[in-house]
């Protein structure tokens, strides 16, 4: 009997319904943030969806990543009626946005629960700051080829963005995450 075999293969099921339900909550965010205040198609003036994919992808690994990338493919493009040739490569700002966080705290050994003033400085940098601006400019210039607004639309997605992340996600991290790490299912690496 291979106890350690059904054991992986019972994570991997775990960590697969945990994907599917993160994708449906992701989905429903990003659609209620776009529809409350849509800036351009798909784009919210105030996209508070982000900062909860952050925690996501901190507690959940690529799990989280992947289910913010399909949360914003679904929720802010498709609903929106964004093309599905561009929302393809659109919905990359999200994933962007939380990879850059997941493999910082990962690479240097950020505690996720911000536990010390390191650990805030690298959510800060790498969390806050660096995933934010890469995500506003990949999704910004993406969505509007040749509209000569989409400097516009880079400043609102990225300062809006800066707003909920430092409000909300500092919050999910410091509080929620010692129930996470306890419920057996926090990814410490990337997959398990």
């Amino acid at each position: 009997m291979n106890i350690g075999g059904n054991q992986k293969q019972r994570s991997v099921y775990t960590y697969l319904i945990i994907l599917i339900i993160l994708i449906i909550i992701n989905s429903a965010i990003s659609r209620f943030a776009v529809i409350t205040w849509q800036i351009a198609p798909g784009v919210s003036g105030l996209y508070f969806a982000v900062a909860f994919m952050i925690a996501f992808a901190l507690w959940f690994g690529i799990w989280g990543a992947i289910a913010a990338y399909f949360g914003c493919f679904i929720g802010a493009g498709m609903t929106s009626g964004l093309p599905p040739n561009i929302n393809v490569y659109w919905s990359l700002a999200d994933l962007w946005q939380v990879l850059i966080p997941l493999i910082a705290f990962r690479a240097l050994g950020a505690d996720v629960g911000l536990k010390t003033k390191r650990d805030f400085l690298i959510f800060l940098i790498f969390g806050l700051v660096l995933n934010n601006l890469v995500g506003a400019a990949w999704g910004s210039f993406t969505i509007t080829p040749g509209v000569s607004w989409k400097q516009d639309i880079f400043v609102s997605w990225f300062i809006s963005n800066l707003i909920v992340t430092i409000i909300i996600t500092p919050l999910l991290l410091r509080y929620i995450t010692p129930y996470i790490k306890r419920s057996g299912v926090y990814v410490r690496n990337y997959w398990i």
